[in-house]
Protein backbone atom coordinates (compact mmCIF):
# COMPACT_ATOMS: atom_id res chain seq x y z
CA UNK A 1 0.00 0.00 0.00
CA UNK A 2 0.82 2.96 -0.41
CA UNK A 3 0.98 5.05 2.12
CA UNK A 4 1.39 8.98 1.31
CA UNK A 5 -2.30 8.72 0.13
CA UNK A 6 -3.30 7.95 3.72
CA UNK A 7 -1.19 11.06 5.45
CA UNK A 8 -3.35 13.79 4.48
CA UNK A 9 -6.24 15.44 7.00
CA UNK A 10 -8.57 15.69 4.34
CA UNK A 11 -8.08 12.07 2.76
CA UNK A 12 -8.34 11.23 6.36
CA UNK A 13 -11.77 12.75 6.96
CA UNK A 14 -12.92 11.09 3.49
CA UNK A 15 -11.63 7.21 4.97
CA UNK A 16 -13.18 7.75 8.58
CA UNK A 17 -16.84 8.51 6.79
CA UNK A 18 -16.03 5.81 4.51
CA UNK A 19 -15.46 3.50 7.50
CA UNK A 20 -18.67 4.10 9.22
CA UNK A 21 -20.79 4.09 6.23
CA UNK A 22 -19.78 0.08 6.28
CA UNK A 23 -20.92 -1.73 3.25
CA UNK A 24 -23.97 0.33 2.50
CA UNK A 25 -21.37 3.21 1.42
CA UNK A 26 -22.03 6.64 0.46
CA UNK A 27 -22.41 9.41 -1.76
CA UNK A 28 -19.71 11.85 -3.00
CA UNK A 29 -22.24 14.48 -2.22
CA UNK A 30 -23.21 13.39 1.44
CA UNK A 31 -18.76 13.10 1.81
CA UNK A 32 -18.45 16.61 0.52
CA UNK A 33 -21.58 18.10 2.76
CA UNK A 34 -20.45 16.33 5.98
CA UNK A 35 -16.38 17.07 5.37
CA UNK A 36 -16.90 20.83 4.08
CA UNK A 37 -14.78 19.96 1.26
CA UNK A 38 -15.84 21.19 -2.02
CA UNK A 39 -17.18 18.56 -4.73
CA UNK A 40 -14.10 18.92 -7.01
CA UNK A 41 -11.59 18.09 -3.42
CA UNK A 42 -13.44 14.68 -2.44
CA UNK A 43 -13.63 13.98 -6.12
CA UNK A 44 -9.28 14.00 -6.89
CA UNK A 45 -9.14 12.39 -3.45
CA UNK A 46 -11.95 9.61 -3.78
CA UNK A 47 -9.66 8.75 -6.88
CA UNK A 48 -6.32 8.96 -5.53
CA UNK A 49 -7.52 6.26 -2.28
CA UNK A 50 -9.88 4.25 -5.27
CA UNK A 51 -6.42 4.09 -7.62
CA UNK A 52 -4.62 2.70 -3.90
CA UNK A 53 -7.42 0.03 -3.51
CA UNK A 54 -8.67 1.79 -0.18
CA UNK A 55 -12.07 2.70 -1.79
CA UNK A 56 -14.78 1.16 -4.44
CA UNK A 57 -18.24 1.36 -5.40
CA UNK A 58 -20.70 0.04 -3.43
CA UNK A 59 -23.57 0.43 -6.01
CA UNK A 60 -25.72 3.38 -6.87
CA UNK A 61 -28.65 5.07 -5.08
CA UNK A 62 -31.45 6.45 -6.92
CA UNK A 63 -31.37 10.75 -6.99
CA UNK A 64 -33.86 13.07 -7.01
CA UNK A 65 -32.69 14.40 -10.29
CA UNK A 66 -30.17 13.51 -12.89
CA UNK A 67 -28.70 10.35 -12.68
CA UNK A 68 -27.95 7.88 -9.98
CA UNK A 69 -25.73 8.71 -8.04
CA UNK A 70 -22.72 5.87 -7.24
CA UNK A 71 -21.99 5.30 -3.47
CA UNK A 72 -18.33 4.30 -2.57
CA UNK A 73 -17.48 1.98 0.60
CA UNK A 74 -13.88 1.21 2.69
CA UNK A 75 -12.20 -1.59 1.43
CA UNK A 76 -11.32 -3.30 4.83
CA UNK A 77 -8.88 -5.48 3.07
CA UNK A 78 -6.55 -3.13 1.81
CA UNK A 79 -4.92 -3.10 5.01
CA UNK A 80 -4.49 -4.78 8.44
CA UNK A 81 -2.54 -4.22 12.01
CA UNK A 82 -1.88 -6.49 14.44
CA UNK A 83 -2.77 -5.82 18.24
CA UNK A 84 -0.93 -7.85 20.54
CA UNK A 85 -1.92 -7.87 24.07
CA UNK A 86 0.91 -8.97 26.80
CA UNK A 87 -0.15 -10.08 30.49
CA UNK A 88 2.61 -11.07 32.63
CA UNK A 89 1.47 -14.94 31.89
CA UNK A 90 -0.35 -14.46 28.40
CA UNK A 91 -0.35 -13.28 25.02
CA UNK A 92 -3.00 -12.09 22.87
CA UNK A 93 -2.77 -11.39 19.08
CA UNK A 94 -5.34 -10.14 16.50
CA UNK A 95 -5.22 -9.27 12.99
CA UNK A 96 -7.60 -6.51 12.61
CA UNK A 97 -8.68 -4.88 9.56
CA UNK A 98 -9.29 -1.26 8.39
CA UNK A 99 -13.20 -1.25 9.30
CA UNK A 100 -12.16 -2.72 12.73
CA UNK A 101 -12.56 -6.53 12.32
CA UNK A 102 -10.88 -9.17 14.15
CA UNK A 103 -9.83 -11.39 11.35
CA UNK A 104 -7.30 -13.81 13.26
CA UNK A 105 -5.95 -14.54 16.50
CA UNK A 106 -2.73 -15.97 17.90
CA UNK A 107 -2.70 -17.37 21.80
CA UNK A 108 0.16 -18.28 23.73
CA UNK A 109 1.34 -18.47 26.96
CA UNK A 110 4.01 -15.72 28.35
CA UNK A 111 6.38 -15.83 31.66
CA UNK A 112 7.21 -12.00 32.24
CA UNK A 113 9.88 -14.00 34.87
CA UNK A 114 11.66 -15.18 32.17
CA UNK A 115 13.30 -12.03 30.56
CA UNK A 116 12.26 -9.56 28.14
CA UNK A 117 14.57 -11.57 25.53
CA UNK A 118 11.94 -14.39 26.05
CA UNK A 119 8.66 -12.55 25.78
CA UNK A 120 9.90 -10.67 22.91
CA UNK A 121 10.65 -14.22 21.12
CA UNK A 122 7.61 -15.12 21.65
CA UNK A 123 5.63 -11.87 20.96
CA UNK A 124 7.63 -11.70 17.48
CA UNK A 125 6.31 -15.66 16.37
CA UNK A 126 2.95 -14.96 16.98
CA UNK A 127 2.79 -11.42 15.13
CA UNK A 128 5.27 -13.19 12.56
CA UNK A 129 2.16 -16.07 12.15
CA UNK A 130 0.01 -13.09 11.76
CA UNK A 131 1.42 -10.59 9.23
CA UNK A 132 0.67 -10.52 5.39
CA UNK A 133 1.81 -7.99 2.60
CA UNK A 134 -0.98 -5.38 3.55
CA UNK A 135 0.17 -4.88 7.62
CA UNK A 136 0.46 -1.35 7.96
CA UNK A 137 2.30 -1.74 11.98
CA UNK A 138 1.90 -3.58 14.78
CA UNK A 139 0.74 -1.97 18.00
CA UNK A 140 1.65 -3.59 21.51
CA UNK A 141 -0.40 -3.18 24.91
CA UNK A 142 1.52 -4.29 28.20
CA UNK A 143 1.43 -3.52 31.81
CA UNK A 144 3.17 -0.12 32.84
CA UNK A 145 4.56 2.21 33.93
CA UNK A 146 6.32 2.67 30.65
CA UNK A 147 6.95 6.32 27.92
CA UNK A 148 4.46 5.70 25.11
CA UNK A 149 6.05 8.21 23.30
CA UNK A 150 9.26 6.66 23.57
CA UNK A 151 8.34 3.31 23.53
CA UNK A 152 10.24 2.02 26.49
CA UNK A 153 8.95 0.72 29.75
CA UNK A 154 9.65 1.78 32.92
CA UNK A 155 9.66 -0.57 36.37
CA UNK A 156 6.85 -3.70 35.47
CA UNK A 157 5.85 -4.14 39.04
CA UNK A 158 7.22 -7.32 40.18
CA UNK A 159 9.49 -7.05 37.21
CA UNK A 160 12.88 -4.60 37.58
CA UNK A 161 14.84 -5.97 34.72
CA UNK A 162 12.40 -4.67 32.23
CA UNK A 163 12.60 -0.67 33.51
CA UNK A 164 14.35 1.06 31.00
CA UNK A 165 13.87 -1.88 28.10
CA UNK A 166 13.29 -0.06 24.81
CA UNK A 167 10.57 -2.67 23.80
CA UNK A 168 9.28 -0.77 20.54
CA UNK A 169 12.66 -0.68 18.82
CA UNK A 170 13.46 -4.02 19.56
CA UNK A 171 10.42 -4.90 17.91
CA UNK A 172 10.40 -2.88 14.69
CA UNK A 173 14.00 -4.23 14.31
CA UNK A 174 12.89 -7.49 14.22
CA UNK A 175 9.31 -7.46 12.75
CA UNK A 176 10.59 -4.67 10.11
CA UNK A 177 7.62 -3.18 10.80
CA UNK A 178 6.30 0.26 12.50
CA UNK A 179 5.35 -0.53 16.20
CA UNK A 180 3.31 1.40 18.55
CA UNK A 181 3.59 0.73 22.62
CA UNK A 182 1.23 1.43 24.99
CA UNK A 183 -0.48 0.47 28.26
CA UNK A 184 -2.61 -2.41 28.11
CA UNK A 185 -5.04 -0.34 29.93
CA UNK A 186 -4.62 2.58 27.44
CA UNK A 187 -4.98 0.57 24.87
CA UNK A 188 -8.25 -0.97 25.55
CA UNK A 189 -10.18 3.09 26.28
CA UNK A 190 -8.95 3.83 23.24
CA UNK A 191 -10.54 1.33 21.12
CA UNK A 192 -13.60 1.70 23.20
CA UNK A 193 -13.37 6.02 22.94
CA UNK A 194 -12.72 5.10 19.43
CA UNK A 195 -16.61 2.81 19.69
CA UNK A 196 -17.94 6.03 21.17
CA UNK A 197 -20.07 6.43 23.84
CA UNK A 198 -19.02 8.15 26.99
CA UNK A 199 -17.76 11.85 27.06
CA UNK A 200 -15.46 10.85 29.90
CA UNK A 201 -14.69 7.56 31.55
CA UNK A 202 -12.49 4.82 33.56
CA UNK A 203 -11.91 1.59 32.30
CA UNK A 204 -9.98 -0.69 34.95
CA UNK A 205 -8.40 -4.08 33.51
CA UNK A 206 -8.16 -6.62 36.86
CA UNK A 207 -6.16 -9.60 35.46
CA UNK A 208 -2.77 -10.22 36.62
CA UNK A 209 -2.39 -7.04 37.89
CA UNK A 210 -4.75 -3.60 37.88
CA UNK A 211 -4.60 -0.96 36.18
CA UNK A 212 -6.97 1.91 34.34
CA UNK A 213 -7.47 3.98 31.15
CA UNK A 214 -8.85 7.38 31.30
CA UNK A 215 -11.00 8.84 28.84
CA UNK A 216 -12.01 13.01 29.17
CA UNK A 217 -13.35 15.37 27.38
CA UNK A 218 -13.82 12.38 24.46
CA UNK A 219 -9.66 11.83 24.31
CA UNK A 220 -7.25 9.37 26.04
CA UNK A 221 -5.61 10.22 28.65
CA UNK A 222 -2.02 9.39 29.78
CA UNK A 223 -0.37 12.62 31.22
CA UNK A 224 2.44 14.79 30.92
CA UNK A 225 4.90 11.91 31.23
CA UNK A 226 2.60 9.08 29.74
CA UNK A 227 2.60 7.90 33.78
CA UNK A 228 -1.65 8.24 33.67
CA UNK A 229 -4.07 5.41 35.04
CA UNK A 230 -1.67 3.40 37.50
CA UNK A 231 -4.46 3.12 38.96
CA UNK A 232 -3.83 0.17 40.81
CA UNK A 233 -1.32 1.79 43.75
CA UNK A 234 -3.02 3.94 44.99
CA UNK A 235 -2.80 3.35 48.72
CA UNK A 236 -6.23 2.54 50.21
CA UNK A 237 -5.10 0.67 53.59
CA UNK A 238 -1.96 2.63 55.54
CA UNK A 239 0.19 0.36 57.06
CA UNK A 240 -1.95 -2.91 54.78
CA UNK A 241 -0.13 -6.11 52.93
CA UNK A 242 2.95 -4.97 50.98
CA UNK A 243 2.60 -4.11 47.23
CA UNK A 244 4.65 -5.60 44.45
CA UNK A 245 5.48 -2.14 43.58
CA UNK A 246 7.17 -1.15 46.93
CA UNK A 247 4.51 0.27 49.19
CA UNK A 248 2.06 -0.82 51.38
CA UNK A 249 -1.92 -1.36 51.32
CA UNK A 250 -2.12 -0.66 47.11
CA UNK A 251 -5.22 -1.53 46.13
CA UNK A 252 -4.31 -4.10 42.92
CA UNK A 253 -2.43 -5.87 46.48
CA UNK A 254 -5.86 -6.05 47.91
CA UNK A 255 -7.91 -6.82 45.26
CA UNK A 256 -5.31 -9.77 44.16
CA UNK A 257 -5.22 -11.29 47.38
CA UNK A 258 -8.74 -10.88 48.02
CA UNK A 259 -8.65 -12.83 44.66
CA UNK A 260 -6.42 -15.56 45.82
CA UNK A 261 -8.24 -16.84 48.42
CA UNK A 262 -11.47 -17.01 46.74
CA UNK A 263 -13.68 -13.98 48.16
CA UNK A 264 -15.13 -11.96 44.87
CA UNK A 265 -17.02 -9.58 46.93
CA UNK A 266 -14.31 -8.82 48.59
CA UNK A 267 -11.92 -7.85 45.58
CA UNK A 268 -15.13 -6.34 44.24
CA UNK A 269 -15.60 -4.31 47.53
CA UNK A 270 -12.20 -2.60 47.27
CA UNK A 271 -12.15 -2.48 43.56
CA UNK A 272 -15.26 -0.08 43.99
CA UNK A 273 -13.65 1.56 46.74
CA UNK A 274 -10.93 2.44 44.78
CA UNK A 275 -12.93 3.47 41.47
CA UNK A 276 -15.46 5.51 43.90
CA UNK A 277 -12.18 7.59 44.95
CA UNK A 278 -11.84 8.04 40.79
CA UNK A 279 -15.08 8.89 39.65
CA UNK A 280 -14.74 11.71 43.04
CA UNK A 281 -11.32 13.07 41.39
CA UNK A 282 -12.77 13.19 38.09
CA UNK A 283 -16.16 13.57 37.83
CA UNK A 284 -16.48 10.94 35.20
CA UNK A 285 -19.60 9.28 33.86
CA UNK A 286 -19.06 5.52 34.17
CA UNK A 287 -16.88 2.92 34.68
CA UNK A 288 -16.15 -0.09 32.39
CA UNK A 289 -14.34 -3.25 34.06
CA UNK A 290 -11.94 -5.19 32.33
CA UNK A 291 -9.47 -8.39 32.60
CA UNK A 292 -9.44 -11.95 33.05
CA UNK A 293 -10.62 -11.72 36.98
CA UNK A 294 -13.91 -9.34 36.16
CA UNK A 295 -14.73 -12.04 33.19
CA UNK A 296 -14.94 -15.08 35.08
CA UNK A 297 -17.43 -13.23 37.17
CA UNK A 298 -19.19 -10.04 35.48
CA UNK A 299 -22.79 -9.80 37.41
CA UNK A 300 -20.49 -9.90 40.58
CA UNK A 301 -18.08 -7.29 39.89
CA UNK A 302 -21.04 -4.95 38.30
CA UNK A 303 -23.03 -5.38 41.36
CA UNK A 304 -20.17 -4.80 43.81
CA UNK A 305 -18.05 -1.68 42.10
CA UNK A 306 -21.36 -0.36 41.68
CA UNK A 307 -23.18 -0.89 45.11
CA UNK A 308 -19.93 0.87 46.63
CA UNK A 309 -19.94 3.62 43.48
CA UNK A 310 -23.47 4.13 44.32
CA UNK A 311 -23.32 4.80 48.12
CA UNK A 312 -20.84 6.77 47.97
CA UNK A 313 -22.33 9.24 44.95
CA UNK A 314 -25.35 9.45 47.57
CA UNK A 315 -22.97 10.63 50.49
CA UNK A 316 -21.74 13.22 48.72
CA UNK A 317 -24.85 14.23 46.80
CA UNK A 318 -24.27 13.01 43.43
CA UNK A 319 -27.31 14.64 40.69
CA UNK A 320 -26.73 11.85 38.24
CA UNK A 321 -25.72 8.10 38.89
CA UNK A 322 -22.25 6.77 37.81
CA UNK A 323 -22.54 3.98 35.81
CA UNK A 324 -20.86 0.93 36.25
CA UNK A 325 -20.72 -1.60 33.40
CA UNK A 326 -19.14 -4.90 31.72
CA UNK A 327 -16.62 -3.02 29.07
CA UNK A 328 -17.11 -4.22 25.21
CA UNK A 329 -15.11 -6.39 23.86
CA UNK A 330 -14.99 -8.91 26.16
CA UNK A 331 -10.48 -11.03 26.59
CA UNK A 332 -9.85 -9.02 23.10
CA UNK A 333 -10.60 -5.63 24.31
CA UNK A 334 -6.86 -4.81 25.25
CA UNK A 335 -5.60 -6.09 21.65
CA UNK A 336 -8.05 -4.81 19.65
CA UNK A 337 -7.43 -1.43 21.11
CA UNK A 338 -4.00 -2.06 20.71
CA UNK A 339 -4.28 -2.59 16.64
CA UNK A 340 -6.02 0.69 17.04
CA UNK A 341 -2.97 2.72 18.32
CA UNK A 342 -1.88 1.96 14.31
CA UNK A 343 -5.13 2.67 12.40
CA UNK A 344 -6.56 5.81 14.42
CA UNK A 345 -4.28 7.94 12.97
CA UNK A 346 -5.03 6.68 9.12
CA UNK A 347 -8.40 8.09 9.87
CA UNK A 348 -7.98 11.44 11.46
CA UNK A 349 -8.86 9.83 14.93
CA UNK A 350 -5.16 10.54 16.46
CA UNK A 351 -7.00 12.96 18.44
CA UNK A 352 -8.36 10.77 20.63
CA UNK A 353 -5.35 10.68 22.20
CA UNK A 354 -3.49 13.80 23.98
CA UNK A 355 -1.18 15.03 26.60
CA UNK A 356 -1.29 16.44 29.82
CA UNK A 357 -0.85 19.89 28.75
CA UNK A 358 -3.03 20.03 25.64
CA UNK A 359 -4.31 23.63 24.97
Amino acid sequence: MNLPGLRGHNAALVLDLLRAAGGAGVGRPELAERTGLTPQAVSKIVARLRGEGLVADAGRRASTGGKPQTLLRLVPGAGYAVGVQLERDSLVAVLVDLSGVVVAERRAALDFAGGVDSVVEVAADAVAALVGTAVLGVGVALPGPLDHASGVLHRVTGFPEWDGYPLRDVLARRLGLPVAVDKDTNAAALGLALGGGAESFAYLHLGTGLGAGLVLGGGLYRGARTGAGEFGHQVVQLDGPPCGCGARGCVEALCLAAVARGDLDGAARVLGTAAGNLVALLDIDLVLLGGRTVAAAEDLFVRGVGAVVAERARREGARAPVGVAVAPGGERAVAEGAAQLVLAPLFGRASVAFPANRT
